[in-house]
């Protein structure tokens, strides 16, 4: 089921493509071979910022940002057929965060790379919103997958899973910022943060599909009858 796997494919592809552009410029282009989980020796926004690799680059993460709204959208139409259902409030926060994210990382994407006056500041913008929008959306679809399994047993490993994957990123957003006061030059350790905290973010995404297999989740389009 195509919609079923939405969250998965989200997951999965950017993380590939991720790689793989790195991969890239590092073979045909000009970044620098390492391990960038590890040593840091590059950042993401490096990736998609020099060709032959930022071609592939965009070609994933500017799509990602469209299927992101979508992801959200059913996130917030299935939570609300769990027990107990999610109440309206709850669901415009997870979407306006989610909206947040998603429009960010069009943002950040359309201006990687770019030679306008405002290229740095857009790009900050776009990332640090990218990542703060998309993580407390999925803080908020945890904490109610917390309480829906309280009544579904299936949901309870998932559900915890999903918590220590949306809470890292949190860890090691506050771990950057008390490097960036102690070491000389904490580039490095930051663009490894950066690496670790996306891959993170999409493994979330991963277990969310599980969730919502295991919940039996189906999405069906429904007519009424003629008048």
């Amino acid at each position: 089921m195509l919609i079923r796997s939405l969250p998965l494919i989200a997951g999965l592809v950017p993380f590939v493509a991720v790689n793989l552009a790195y991969w890239i410029g590092v073979t045909w282009g000009p970044l620098p071979s390492c391990i960038p989980y590890i040593e840091g020796c590059v950042s993401i926004s490096a990736t998609g910022r020099n060709p032959p690799g930022s071609f592939l680059f965009k070609a994933v993460e500017m799509p990602l940002a469209v299927l992101l709204v979508m992801v959200w959208y059913y996130a917030v139409a299935w939570l609300r057929q769990l027990q107990p259902p999610l109440d309206g409030r709850r669901a415009l926060w997870i979407l306006g965060w989610g909206l947040l994210g998603a429009a960010a990382l069009l943002v950040y994407v359309t201006f990687l790379g770019t030679k306008e006056p405002l290229y740095e500041f857009m790009r900050r913008v776009g990332i640090y919103f990218y990542f703060l929008g998309t993580a407390v959306a999925q803080i908020f679809v945890t904490l109610h997958v917390r309480r829906a399994a309280e009544h579904r047993q299936e949901l309870g490993a998932v559900s915890t899973a999903m918590l220590w994957l949306c809470l890292s990123p949190f860890v090691l957003g506050i771990l950057n910022l008390v490097l960036k006061q102690v070491l000389a030059d904490p580039d490095a350790m930051e663009n490894s943060i950066e690496w670790i905290a996306a891959t993170l973010m999409h493994a979330w995404l991963v277990v969310l599909y599980v969730a919502w297999k295991k919940s039996g989740f189906k999405a069906f389009v429904r007519v009424d009858g003629p008048r």
